[in-house]
C-alpha cells in the first residue's frame, strides 16, 4: 500500500519541502521555494539522497536525505553551512 509523507524546513531564507511516497518502490520529490527541483527513487528501506540547490548568490548545493524506513520515514537537510544534518519537520497533510 502506498502512503505519502511530507516534510519541511526553512533554511537560509528558503523553503525546502520533501514528499516521500512509500511502498514497494519509494519516490522522493523535493521542492525549493515551491518549485520541484529534485526527484529520486529507491526500493525497500534504503536511504535516498536528492541533490538540489538553494537559489542564493552563488547557488548553495544541499542534499535532502530521506530514509523511508523501517517505520515512519525521516528526512534531513545536509547543508555546507550546518555543522550537522538538519531534521526536517513532518507535516500532517
Amino acid at each position: 500500500m502506498r502512503r505519502r509523507h511530507h516534510f519541511h524546513i526553512d533554511h537560509a531564507g528558503h523553503s525546502v519541502s520533501a514528499t516521500v511516497e512509500t511502498g514497494h518502490r519509494v519516490e522522493v520529490e523535493v521542492l525549493v521555494d515551491g518549485k520541484e527541483t529534485g526527484h529520486a527513487t529507491t526500493h525497500g528501506d534504503r536511504p535516498v539522497f536528492v541533490h538540489v540547490e538553494l537559489p542564493t548568490v552563488p547557488p548553495t548545493p544541499v542534499v535532502v536525505r530521506a530514509t523511508p524506513g523501517p517505520g515512519v520515514p525521516r528526512c534531513v537537510l545536509e547543508a555546507p553551512d550546518a555543522a550537522q544534518p538538519l531534521v526536517m519537520s513532518p507535516r500532517p497533510y
